[in-house]
């Protein structure tokens, strides 16, 4: 589980590439995911062209570093699958949280860029890679080698006072 306790938002990559075997890790712990109803609605688009990073990174003011990571992986909900039509974000919730673990353990970091639910970021996600109405973007990782000299001390965010036993 150490795993957990190390992983860090990484915003800065060095300029190398993420091997193919790797990706394919990252996607395999994606969809090891737990799903509601077992509906696994995710889909998934792998982005390592520059011109297509550049356009991520202005998804929000908060989508920057996009533009300088080698690697981006773009979350998508499929309505079709969607049997449970309220639980798909915390499907890909999960599918996300288990891409950022498999990148600490692998020796890359990543950062969850937040899209869903919010109209005008899945809108340009839409625009970007030309969505069918039924597909849904839920986010965007960049993904990349740490680059040196980030601050990635583990901060113990215990908080025993948070918890509660029986009742609140």
């Amino acid at each position: 589980m150490e795993v957990i306790f190390n992983r860090r938002s990484i915003r800065r990559y060095k300029k190398q590439a993420v091997e193919s075997e790797k990706i394919e890790k990252l996607l395999r712990a994606a969809m090891q995911a737990p799903s509601a109803a077992n509906q696994q609605p995710w889909e998934f688009i792998v982005v390592q062209e520059k011109e297509t990073l550049e356009k991520l990174s202005k998804i929000s003011a908060y989508s920057k570093m996009t533009a300088e990571a080698p690697l981006a992986i773009v979350l998508l909900g499929n309505e079709d699958r969607m049997t449970l039509q309220l639980h798909w974000e915390q499907d890909l919730a999960a599918a996300t949280q288990n891409i950022l673990l498999e990148a600490a353990h692998l020796g890359l970091g990543g950062v969850w860029l937040g899209v869903a639910p919010m109209e005008e970021r899945m809108e340009i996600i839409s625009e970007i890679f030309n969505l069918k109405d039924k597909i849904k973007p839920f986010c965007v990782i960049p993904i990349g080698y740490p680059e040196e000299n980030q601050n990635n001390k583990f901060i113990d965010r215990f908080d025993p006072d948070k918890v509660h036993y029986e009742k609140y």
